[in-house]
């Protein structure tokens, strides 16, 4: 859930040092630390179009 507007969420982005921009799962856990979002886990897996518990090809 996004709890910062877009330009909140890409200022930050641009500020971190690029030791924290190796993926987009670091980032998303910097924005998450520093409240700026919120993931939660559902414990359910998707593919890649989002289908749960993924697809025969991936």
């Amino acid at each position: 859930m996004k709890k910062a507007s877009p330009e909140e969420i890409n200022n930050f982005v641009s500020g971190l040092p690029d030791t924290k921009k190796d993926s987009l799962f670091e980032v998303l856990g910097e924005l998450d630390k520093a409240g700026l979002i919120s993931i939660v886990n559902d414990g359910k897996f998707a593919d890649g179009e989002g289908r749960l518990e993924g697809s025969d090809v991936c």
